[in-house]
């Protein structure tokens, strides 16, 4: 079913939102979620609420891509669920490892709050990737907004993971020296 069509049944609040959202898109947002997860279980909920969530915002928002509006769902409800795992003590996986990489890159929170507002730092990050050349932004984007591990991105793009690290290093320092460019902005890998 098109997009457009899905998000009209959640406009009429009809249930079969729900079913057509999950045939089109469940296994594409349970994959998202476990590579931040990294638990199954966990991940079907988040996905689960994924849907929860649509169906409460659909009618005050109309997304225009539906998929990259559940992914953004997802996404933050899986961080979400992640971080409140990580405060019980448990065990740490590709998500961390990913925010933790980027981290040396980005703004302080106190640099950021008195350099650029968030609003700023996302329309800079949109122009930094639309500049790359398409492999270097999808293995970045895979990363760092996917956390797919780098083993799944050296299958996926046929290189090899050392090569999916040195890409994700020169493309973090080319970030680096991007923001610091652009906004006058101190990363943290100084």
């Amino acid at each position: 079913m098109e997009d457009t069509k899905i998000v009209e049944l959640y406009w009429a609040r009809d249930q079969r939102a729900i079913d057509e959202t999950a045939a089109k898109y469940g296994r594409f947002l349970n994959h998202l979620s476990m590579n931040v997860l990294q638990d199954r279980e966990d991940a079907d909920e988040c996905v689960n609420d994924t849907y929860l969530a649509a169906w409460s915002s659909m009618p005050e928002h109309r997304p225009e891509k539906l998929g990259a509006y559940l992914a953004k769902l997802t996404r933050r409800l899986s961080l979400t669920r992640l971080r409140s795992r990580l405060a019980k003590k448990r065990g740490p996986g590709e998500a961390e490892a990913a925010i933790e990489e980027l981290a040396e890159v980005l703004p302080s929170e106190e640099n950021t709050e008195k350099a650029v507002e968030a609003a700023e730092l996302a329309r800079a990050l949109d122009r930094f990737l639309d500049g790359l050349p398409q492999r270097e932004r999808a293995v970045f984007l895979r990363r760092y907004f996917g956390f797919s591990p780098l083993r799944v991105i050296a299958k996926d793009t046929g290189i090899s993971e050392g090569a999916v690290k040195q890409s994700l290093h020169r493309t973090r320092v080319k970030l680096r020296s991007f923001l610091e460019k652009s906004n006058g902005v101190k990363s943290r890998m100084q």
